[in-house]
């Protein structure tokens, strides 16, 4: 799959940045969908700013093991509409928090164990509101945005799961 990248005119705005050079209030400055390798560092330098001092990472990766069995590898697949729906769920968790900041990408196509499969951060004054969006936006993102992952075990099965 290509790299889905929703930007300003779709409701999401990358590197809206105030007349201080701030992050926005409350703005999604990233939020992609993509083949490639995903940055942790990429979401980080997308929220942080002069205002913000407190940034909450989550990084999900591909584990070697599911249910007691052992994992090969992960295959994600994206509907057309996820790069529209990664950034409906961004901008609502955006709006629900007091937050300056929000950016996440996921990835798709086949990963190997340890790669980096989603990336979330959360850019805010304090960290308690940083933490609560994160957690907020990663759970939000795995519930709505219609990503499926198949799971390829070590004995040559496979197995669907995590479609919201």
């Amino acid at each position: 799959m290509s790299d889905i990248d929703i930007q300003a005119g779709s409701g999401l705005r990358r590197g809206v940045r105030d007349a201080a050079g701030r992050p926005s209030v409350g703005r999604v400055v990233l939020g992609s969908i993509r083949a490639e390798e995903l940055s942790v560092d990429e979401c980080l330098r997308a929220v942080r700013g002069p205002g913000v001092g407190a940034v909450a990472l989550f990084v999900g990766t591909v584990r070697d093991h599911d249910h007691g069995r052992a994992v090969a590898e992960l295959e994600y697949t994206a509907h057309p509409r996820a790069g529209a729906e990664i950034a409906r769920v961004a901008a609502g968790v955006a709006a629900a928090h007091p937050v300056l900041a929000v950016a996440v990408t996921h990835r798709t196509g086949l990963l190997g164990i340890g790669d980096i499969a989603v990336v979330v951060a959360v850019g805010a004054v304090h960290r308690d509101e940083a933490f609560a969006a994160c957690r907020h936006l990663i759970d939000e993102v795995k519930a709505q945005v219609p990503i499926w992952k198949r799971q390829v075990f070590t004995d040559g099965s496979s197995e669907w799961v995590g479609a919201c």
